[in-house]
């Protein structure tokens, strides 16, 4: 049984039974404090994260509140620790905070961002209400301090990564959400899951 199981491997157990539900799942997660959840999500297959994706579509709307809660003071950090489906540096973090004009913004912290970029993003309600939008087609107007300087996602290396990408995201369980990449239109296959941190606090980019 997946509760029997370690973090590590409940979740990918639970994935591999013919008919398993949404409630299940997030019952399961949870269950786990914080490095539990983010044990689960990374001993996860890259091919089950798109069938996780599916199954979870209109389960629970999540709201950008869920992202950063209203009451903390702008450029105050949320971290969701990320796991993707690419074959290397799959491990992430995308970092959220509010913006002084009310936005929700942030950018995506890796071993690979001093090449890559921050890739700045602001996060918008879908049109089905039920899921959102990470936009890298837009930018925020401020970042926290120490954090790298905003910039376009359509120059040098950021193009390959992030130009031209939204990603969808949906709500998992308390903690866990899960998105999907794409660019114009087009879905690379790419998807990835997220744990947000038990309590927000002020980060600086190392």
């Amino acid at each position: 049984m997946p509760s029997q199981l370690g973090p590590e491997t409940a979740l990918r157990a639970l994935l591999d039974e013919a008919s398993p539900s949404p409630d299940q799942i997030a019952s399961l997660l949870d269950g786990f404090d914080h490095a539990g959840r983010v044990a689960a999500l990374r001993g996860l297959r890259r091919n089950q994260l798109q069938p996780l994706f599916q199954l979870v579509e209109g389960r629970s709307p999540v709201a950008l509140s869920y992202l950063v809660p209203p009451e903390l003071p702008s450029h105050t950090v949320v971290r969701h620790i990320g796991r993707n489906s690419l074959p290397m540096f799959s491990e992430f973090e995308k970092r959220f905070y509010r913006t002084r004009d009310g936005a929700i913004a942030g950018a995506n912290f890796q071993t690979m961002s001093p090449f890559t970029g921050p890739g700045y993003f602001v996060a918008r309600q879908a049109p089905a209400q039920h899921e959102l939008l990470i936009d890298y087609e837009q930018l925020p107007h401020d970042a926290p301090e120490g954090w790298p300087a905003v910039r376009s996602n359509e120059a040098g290396i950021s193009r390959f990564v992030y130009a031209h990408m939204i990603d969808t995201l949906r709500r998992v369980s308390t903690h866990v959400s899960i998105g999907a990449a794409s660019r114009r239109g087009q879905t690379p296959d790419a998807y990835f899951t997220l744990c947000r941190q038990d309590v927000a606090v002020s980060v600086q980019a190392a």
